[in-house]
């Protein structure tokens, strides 16, 4: 492949798939300076892995697993760090048309409880919540997670039970 060509697919997939190294990263981090570092580590990543990619996965499914790979490593190589850090989360929700500023703050609020609680989740299980809420199919997740089907089933059960009870503010999993 050329460097003109991989300059022209990696740029047409990073408009495609930018939103979603966007969830990915923010799901992984605490503050908005560790999400936009982390999501820069993803799309240098990205791009490094881009000569490897064979095509026998769909472009999105490579993104996403090359995404959570490298989150998963940071988050991982970065934990001594975070162990001593106070969460401070920059929740950005676009606000929908005929929401009064009350409901987007009620709104702003979920958003923050859920991505604080989907930090708290094992790792393979924040993955799993992440590809659930982009709306992927259960193939598409194993084919991210390299699990059966019916594995990301039964995980996806338990990883929604686990994040209920977070949210429900119930400590134990």
């Amino acid at each position: 492949m050329t460097d003109e060509a991989k300059n022209s697919l990696f740029m047409n997939w990073l408009g495609e798939h930018s939103a979603a190294v966007m969830k990915v990263a923010r799901a992984y981090t605490l503050t908005h300076e560790e999400c936009q570092d982390l999501a820069q580590e993803i799309l240098l990543q990205a791009w490094r892995s881009l000569p490897a990619f064979e095509r026998k996965a769909n472009a999105a499914t490579w993104f996403y697993r090359v995404a959570l790979n490298t989150a998963m490593n940071w988050h991982k190589k970065d934990k001594p760090r975070r162990s001593r850090q106070q969460p401070l989360l920059d929740v950005q929700v676009v606000p929908a048309e005929g929401v009064d500023s009350a409901g987007q703050a009620q709104q702003r609020e979920i958003v923050e409880q859920l991505y604080s609680a989907i930090q708290k989740l094992p790792k393979g299980d924040a993955a799993l919540v992440l590809l659930y809420l982009d709306d992927l199919s259960y193939r598409e997740m194993a084919d991210v997670l390299g699990i059966s089907e019916s594995n990301v089933g039964v995980k996806l059960n338990r990883a929604k039970k686990a994040l209920t009870a977070l949210m429900n503010g119930v400590t134990q999993l």
